[in-house]
């Protein structure tokens, strides 16, 4: 362990029990509970525990106390961190044994295997991964060499050490993130290429809607498989959800009846869309009950054994419905399942033990490949008022994704939607200024009364115009009524003050001095000039920066080696502007920039995002002194090199770069 971790814990034996990702991530929860109330007692901490993922969600709050009054006497004991931690593991310990037996499953697609210390792995989950990514992955030219993967071995987590296979996964899930250009992709990796390419996966996969918070390149260099297999089950979970919504899918709308409802349906999270689907098709055959989860309501195969007769009742076999046996009756869903032609990574034994991971996926499969919707999408006039314009939708994803970069308690699935009992707010208020939220009148969810509602929003709004921003004429209930221009404004305003922030904190540069937008363009255009260019930078809405030369120039500027320009474009038409901008973004994450533009941001001039990247790279340069940065040597062998430390990438993981 490192001395940086002997500082936050004494005890060699608590510092054995966590990697250092974990401790940072802990010591800010332990914080952020402390801060609350002033002090932190351990009469506080079964209520205040429950916002830890497995903890919150399998034990009570009833449970947690008497697990801490068996561990202590007196209730009103002040907590340090240590004994906080020592109270961490045993709640976990009890957390994951009462999950292992199946008394309770209400996890997220593997969520939790990045945010906590689940430190064991499901061998049908790994065998199920693999083979997915054997499937989509065995043509990839650079992979195929080490394909197919045997699920029975840890070759999985050997083969990711290098990160090329988590950045082919991430475009798999969504094509386009990553730039393969930018990956380095040579037999044999030095040090510094595999902690690029781990760099640029961890961006990445934030930039998709991961949760990475307590990830650091190292784990993926030291093979942690719960750590691995944790990223790796929420990329796949993306992939195989990325149908559920309404501009993918417009048949969805049969799920609804008027606009109300599609209003409604838009703002759920996938998970959710998909079991209303499920349920919506179940009512076409005899069964009648409702599924609300992918584990115990499916786990005796009745539903699955429906849903497959509603949607091929061509390939089904009659006799399931006499199977008694709910193993047996499995075994003849699998059995339909393949004679459809549907993917399928799980086994029977998978289904009546309600593994909710692979249970979801399966049904994400069926859907894909057979969803029973009309092909005529109904001709409903509020539908296309519903869908976002361009502009807005992609602002809204770039929010969302920022947002979850945190690692909240709550997870944001929709901007508009999920900010409006004021509560995320308040958590993302309270990370970017730490202290500056009253949690002693802050409402936490679930949130019933809607002025309640009300009074977290009006705190929001009062903190924004503590910090400044220009709210003019704006109220809380504006937010709780999800008036959608004025969250992102508020929203822009809260990233640039954070942007704007991270930089001024880097006293030994900004000498504690406010920084401006104007002092982040005069930067950019210096450091280019220095570098001997001619380009030039005039504001952060210049249209002349959509053919990507001036980032270029810059990203080179602050790190000569990251940039190979016989793969740049002269920008000139759409596509070769497009293409710079794809290679912009992908060099700069695997600098170790957090950013979540899009391609389409640089080549239209996007003025807020244009913003954010211009200062993310200067955050990273400014916190990179030129001696820690290796020298300029390019390798012939790689198509792209750049440089990050460790250090960096646990840093960047730990305060998600804010950008």
């Amino acid at each position: 362990m490192s001395g940086y971790v002997g500082i936050l814990v004494s005890d060699p034996w608590l510092q054995n029990q966590f990697t250092q990702v974990e401790l940072r991530s802990l010591k800010t929860q332990f914080m952020s509970m402390r801060r609350e109330s002033g002090k932190l007692t351990l009469g506080d901490l079964p209520s205040k525990m429950s916002r830890l993922k497995v903890i919150g969600e399998i034990l009570t709050e009833e449970e947690r106390e008497l697990i801490i009054q068996d561990m202590y006497q007196n209730m009103d004991d002040e907590v340090d961190f240590e004994s906080f931690l020592r109270v961490y593991l045993k709640l976990q310990a009890q957390a994951t044994s009462r999950r292992g037996s199946g008394a309770k499953d209400s996890f997220s697609f593997l969520k939790a295997a990045t945010t906590t210390l689940l430190h064991t792995i499901s061998e049908s989950e790994k065998a199920s991964y693999v083979e997915h990514i054997n499937n989509y992955l065995k043509d990839d030219e650079f992979l195929k060499k080490y394909l197919p993967i045997d699920p029975s071995t840890n070759d999985l987590f050997e083969i990711a050490k290098d990160g090329v296979l988590l950045c082919k996964l991430i475009n798999v899930a969504v094509p386009g993130t990553i730039d393969e250009r930018a990956i380095n992709t040579k037999r044999i990796l030095n040090p510094w290429e595999r902690n690029e390419n781990h760099t640029l996966c961890l961006n990445s996969a934030k930039a998709i809607g991961c949760t990475v918070v307590n990830i650091g390149t190292q784990d993926f260099i030291e093979g942690r498989r719960h750590l691995v297999l944790g990223v790796i089950s929420q990329i796949i979970k993306i992939q195989l959800l990325a149908d559920l919504n309404l501009k993918k899918t417009p048949q969805l709308v049969e799920l609804v009846d008027d606009s109300k409802d599609v209003e409604e349906l838009m703002s759920l999270p996938p998970e959710k869309i998909l079991l209303r689907w499920m349920n919506f098709q179940l009512k076409k055959s005899e069964y009648r009950k409702t599924v609300t989860n992918f584990s115990s309501d499916v786990k005796d195969a009745e539903a699955y054994a429906y849903l497959l007769k509603v949607l091929a009742p061509e390939h089904g076999d009659k006799s399931i419905f006499a199977v008694k046996d709910p193993l047996g009756r499995a075994k003849l869903v699998l059995q339909h399942a393949d004679r459809m032609g549907c993917k399928r990574y799980l086994t029977a034994k998978d289904i009546v033990e309600g593994s909710p991971n692979l249970n979801l996926a399966f049904v994400a499969h069926i859907f894909q490949h057979r969803n029973g919707l009309s092909t005529q999408t109904k001709q409903i006039s509020f539908l296309d008022a519903s869908l976002e314009d361009t502009q807005v939708s992609r602002e809204e994803r770039a929010f969302r994704f920022w947002i979850n970069s945190f690692g909240h308690s709550t997870y944001i699935n929709n901007v508009f939607e999920d900010v409006r009992n004021g509560w995320v707010l308040l958590e993302t208020l309270d990370k970017v200024s730490p202290g500056i939220v009253n949690w002693k009148i802050a409402n936490k969810p679930p949130i019933k009364m809607p002025f309640k509602k009300v009074e977290n929003c009006n705190q929001v709004v009062k903190i924004g115009k503590q910090l400044k921003f220009s709210l003019v004429n704006v109220a809380g209930n504006d937010i709780v009524q999800g008036n959608k221009k004025l969250i992102l404004a508020y929203l822009w305003q809260l990233m640039r003050f954070n942007i704007l922030q991270l930089l001024k904190n880097l006293r030994f540069h900004s000498h504690g001095k406010e920084i401006s937008d104007a002092d982040i363009l005069e930067w950019a255009n210096t450091k280019v000039r220095n570098n001997g260019s001619h380009s030039r930078m005039d504001s952060f809405k210049d249209k002349s920066l959509s053919d990507g030369i001036f980032f270029l120039e810059l990203l080179s500027a602050v790190q000569p080696r990251v940039v190979n320009w016989s793969l740049v474009t002269k920008g000139v038409s759409d596509e070769e502007k497009k293409m710079n901008a794809s290679y912009i973004i992908s060099i700069a994450r695997k600098l170790g920039c957090t950013i979540f533009l899009l391609p389409e941001d640089i080549t239209e001039v996007n003025q807020k995002m244009i913003l954010t990247l211009t200062a993310s790279i200067m955050y990273w340069f400014l916190q990179h002194p030129v001696d820690e940065r290796p020298s300029a040597t390019s390798d012939s062998e790689t198509s792209s090199n750049s440089t990050t430390d460790d250090s960096a990438s646990d840093s960047s993981s730990s305060e998600n770069g804010m950008l």
